[in-house]
């Protein structure tokens, strides 16, 4: 009699250990966000209108543009003043700024007006890749 009771014992232990083992599988961890960077930025503007830049266009500082080392060509990202909290989308159209100033981006004109350091000339700052769906506004197309 006590081989039947230890093999429903055995049975409800397993199945109470599986439920357990179940419960207790951890789920997997939301994807980390890519930290990002932070520097101090410098602009430039009226000095350097017309000037060709890496892309081989002219440079123009009322246009929202970045020089970066080592973002590619294109590439649109936010920046954001960490000391105000304002931020503006620009393109990396140049490359810069003077390596030997440890700086992280040059912004136009147009670009460190929006962020509110013009005055100033520096910024600390911090950026990150934007999506091209998310760095304009989208227009509905409307059916007639």
């Amino acid at each position: 009699m006590q081989t039947p009771l230890r093999v429903v014992k055995l049975f409800a232990a397993s199945l109470l250990w599986a439920h357990l083992i179940s419960v207790a599988t951890p789920c997997a961890e939301p994807p980390k966000r890519p930290a990002t960077p932070l520097g101090i930025a410098s602009w430039y503007g009226d000095e350097d209108q017309g000037q060709a830049m890496a892309n081989g266009q002219k440079f123009d500082p009322f246009k929202l543009t970045a020089a970066s080392w080592t973002l590619p060509l294109g590439t649109k990202i936010r920046v954001v003043n960490t000391e105000n909290g304002k931020s503006v989308v620009v393109t990396v159209t140049d490359r810069g700024p003077n390596r030997s100033l440890h700086r992280i981006l040059d912004l136009s004109q147009a670009a460190a007006q929006r962020l509110g350091y013009v005055h100033r000339g520096l910024a600390v700052v911090s950026y990150r890749p934007v999506e091209a769906a998310s760095a304009a506004p989208t227009r509905e197309a409307h059916s007639l």
